[in-house]
């Protein structure tokens, strides 16, 4: 039997949000989570839907609190999508878990063969993803991400190195490239 995380903890916890911003302000004053580094209007190479080529117009912000990496996703159309899924125009709470994969191919096997839909397939930033819906379970979706490249693994650590020397009164963006 395959190890259900590939030796990999859970890195993240996302939340839907109506403006990824304030949110990400709001978690930096209350929790003291950040900086965070926001992707506007994130395209993809490839988007698969619930088996349909739909593409929802979403922006995120990243940040750290802890060892964990929180994300924040704002949808600005209406179009149909693992979000709208969940919450009606308007309505925001706790989306995902992800898990980094190894073994993405040998993973995504596992979690259809366990009974989990793949709503959503994707391609991006040289980086496989899939998110099965897993709320029978756990109430969210879980997110199964390949193992980065190693821009984006700079990327990550250079925002986790930014959150341990964050302090009060340091600005909650940042941009990390």
């Amino acid at each position: 039997m395959a190890d259900p995380r590939n030796g990999y903890p859970m890195f993240q916890q996302a939340y839907f949000v109506n403006d990824v911003e304030a949110h990400a302000k709001k978690w930096s004053e209350l929790y003291g989570a950040g900086p965070f580094r926001i992707a506007a209007h994130h395209k993809t190479d490839s988007f698969e839907y619930r088996g349909q080529d739909i593409e929802a117009d979403v922006s995120y912000a990243f940040g750290y609190l802890g060892d964990i990496m929180i994300q924040f996703i704002q949808q600005h159309d209406d179009k149909p999508s693992i979000y709208r899924d969940m919450y009606k125009k308007g309505e925001e709470g706790f989306h995902h878990v992800a898990f980094l994969a190894n073994d993405f191919e040998g993973e995504f096997k596992r979690l259809q063969d366990m009974g989990f839909e793949c709503a959503t397939r994707l391609h991006a930033d040289h980086v496989d993803a899939a998110y099965f819906d897993t709320r029978s379970v756990n109430g969210c979706f879980t997110e199964l991400h390949g193992d980065p490249p190693p821009k984006m693994r700079e990327r990550w650590t250079s925002l986790k190195r930014a959150h341990e020397l964050w302090k009060p009164g340091d600005h909650w963006l940042v941009d990390i490239r």
